[in-house]
């Protein structure tokens, strides 16, 4: 990491550079996909609290390697987050506490790309998936390459998406197709993604199209770029709260159940999973 000010230990799921105040974060693993374990959980409010904070950095471009944006939540490395509230069959009030504490955290985790002071562009290509959305859908600006593909995935592993896209995508492209991704789990494409309004644009070079749109933010007077962000935020900001609030109480009361368990099975499986609505 190169910067004049910000100062972060060494960094497992995330790289940073800063040059000419844009701060460019790229997820880079451990996991396949770049699916997201709890160092992402840990090192991602902690770059972007920094960043918010330095001077140097007047714009962040956001984007994944190794041909993906993430396959999202990464379940086998979260396994311990789930186990004891599943173990417990939900009847243990003070571990249902200490998951909704912890939904809270990764909720708070994602927030940080929406609190952030600098303007975040997310570059997105190959695969973008559950909580991925999550991420995105708290940046300001959202480009793709052709070959992107993107899914509110949760739905198909039995959980309510609760780190915030069904909070922040219906303002971006409205109540109906935000309903009709979160509750369908479907995959679908860049072309659609624009349809839609989740994307602003695609190009065939995402990460050089999204340094430029960068460096045109930085040129901008600083204070005003961020007033602009801060003041458009100020439309949303307490609904999506009340919605990230809610969706704690509503997962730590009915997450703990035999579908999402056959959700977990299956995919340790590899095989369809056949849910019971219980």
């Amino acid at each position: 990491m190169t910067s004049s000010a910000t100062s972060l230990p060494s960094l497992k799921s995330l790289s940073v550079e800063i040059h000419g105040g844009v701060a460019e974060v790229q997820l880079i693993g451990p996991s396949k996909g770049n699916a997201m374990g709890p160092d992402f959980w840990a090192e991602l409010p902690a770059v972007f609290d920094a960043l918010s904070t330095d001077d140097a950095v007047r714009s962040v471009l956001l984007y994944g390697s190794g041909g993906n944006f993430s396959y999202g939540l990464d379940l086998p490395a979260m396994a311990p987050v789930f186990a004891p509230l599943l173990a417990a069959g939900g009847m243990d009030a003070k571990l249902r506490e200490g998951f909704r504490r912890q939904i809270k955290d990764l909720q708070d985790a994602v927030t940080s790309l929406a609190r952030s002071a600098k303007p975040v562009i997310a570059a997105v290509d190959g695969w973008c998936i559950g909580g991925a959305i999550d991420v995105i859908a708290a940046a300001d600006i959202r480009i793709a390459s052709r070959t992107a593909r993107f899914s509110v995935r949760e739905v198909r592993v039995a959980i309510v998406a609760d780190l915030g896209s069904l909070q922040r995508l219906p303002a971006i492209i409205g109540e109906g197709a935000t309903r009709q991704l979160a509750l369908t789990g479907e995959d679908f494409d860049a072309d659609r993604a624009a349809s839609l309004g989740l994307v602003t644009e695609l190009a065939d070079d995402v990460v050089a199209r999204g340094r430029e749109l960068a460096v045109q933010i930085a040129a901008n007077p600083p204070l005003v770029v961020q007033g602009v962000k801060q003041v458009m935020n100020r439309r949303t900001q307490a609904q999506v709260q009340d919605g990230l609030d809610y969706v704690q109480v509503w997962n730590t009361a009915f997450l703990a159940s035999h579908d999402f368990g056959e959700a977990t099975a299956a995919f340790a499986e590899r095989r369809p999973p056949v849910y019971r609505g219980q």
